[in-house]
This record gives C-alpha cells, structure tokens and sequence, in this order.
C-alpha cells in the first residue's frame, strides 16, 4: 500500500523567519517522522510538501536528500527498516559503542562521570522525553570518550535512525534498560575498561533482541 504525506497546516511554514526555508522544512520533516507522525513507508511528494509548508520545491529536495543522507528516507519513502537492517546497525553500534565504554573507563573526568550518573537517575525518576534525552546524552558521553573522530562521525550519521529504536525500547519499558546503565556507569567509575565493554556490548545486543521481538510480533 502506498501511503502519501500529510502535514497538518499549522505545521506551514511561519513567514519572517531569518532561517532559510531548507533548514525550517528539513526540521518539520525530521521531526515528524522521528516522532512516527510519518510512518514508516510513506510516499514522500515533493510537489505536495512544498505547497503545503509554502515554499519552492527547491528546500524540499534539499531536504529530502539531507534525510536521505542520514537515513530517513529511502527510494522517496519514510524508511522501515528490515531485520536485516536492523542487525548490520546494531552489530556496528555493540563493536564501536562497546570499545568506547572501555575508554571512558580510562578517560572520562569528575564531571563526565557525574553527568552519566544524572542519565541513570533520571531514567528511573523522569518522563518518557526526559528518559529519552538521558539514553541519548548517555551513549554521547561515553561515544566522545573514544576521542576517535573517524568513529564518533560513524555514530553521528546514524543518530537519527538509533533515535527510533531507542524510542522503541523506552516507549515500550524494555526490562532492565535502566538497570544496565547503572551496572555499565559503575564499571566506568571503577576504572574497569573490560567490564564496561562487556557490559555495554550486552546492553546492545539486549536492545537488539528487543527490537527483534517486536518486530516479529507485527
């Protein structure tokens, strides 16, 4: 089934923004989709988003190939990403996130440390959008702690499609995610490189299995 977009009107564009029209629907796209307002599988129609935000389809393609690029869309349509997909991402994620954990064991100062303790504790206390910015400036800390650019860039093109699985494991409580945090924030603290790993790699691949589940449960 082909699905075309619909972008609610007050969505349109505001008029006297200094931003340039790309950045400002580039967004609006972004975050409907990450926020599943565009399922996976949709159409995208340039010629009906561009009259709908009020601009040239020039941002618009702009656009698209932005979203393109990080993975948003492909072949014009919202990704739904496979099994397949799934697993080559993960199995990137469990190798370059699990060698980061064993850095920050060795790198990470005072204050890093006690920015990771903050994400544990709020994603026991804090709401799902609270959780959610904890989970991803977790993994962040500990990713810069690799002080590998070539690594860091990896992970950086690939936010927006781990924003949708971490958005799957909070929204649907995964067990345990909070917990491992924790085991994986003590290992750093203790300075055990190894454990961190271990710890994180098994974090991931839970995460992985998770999704997993899910997916053959549609």
């Amino acid at each position: 089934m082909r699905y075309e977009i619909e972008v609610e009107v007050n969505f349109v564009l505001e008029r006297g923004k200094t931003r340039p029209a790309y950045h400002q629907s580039y967004e609006i796209l972004r975050d409907k989709i990450l926020n599943g307002d565009i399922p996976g599988g949709t159409k995208i129609v340039e010629e009906r988003i561009a009259a709908e935000l009020g601009v040239s389809r020039t941002p618009i393609r702009e656009s698209i190939r932005k979203l393109e690029h990080e993975g948003l869309i492909v072949g014009k349509k919202v990704v739904k990403p496979t099994e397949t997909d799934l697993r080559n991402m993960f199995q990137v994620r469990i190798i370059l996130e699990g060698y980061s954990a064993q850095c920050a064991a060795s790198y990470l100062k005072e204050k890093e440390l006690q920015a990771l303790q903050r994400c544990v504790e709020i994603g026991k206390t804090g709401t799902m959008d609270e959780i959610m910015s904890a989970n991803e400036q977790f993994h962040e800390i500990i990713v810069q702690a690799s002080h590998n650019p070539v690594m860091i860039d990896i992970i950086d093109r690939m936010q927006s499609i781990i924003y949708l699985f971490r958005r799957t494991v909070v929204f649907y409580n995964r067990p345990f995610l909070i917990e491992e945090h924790e085991e994986i924030y003590e290992a750093i603290k203790n300075r055990n490189g190894q454990q961190a790993e271990n710890l994180m790699k098994k974090h991931l691949q839970a995460d992985l299995d998770f999704c997993l589940h899910l997916i053959g449960n549609e």
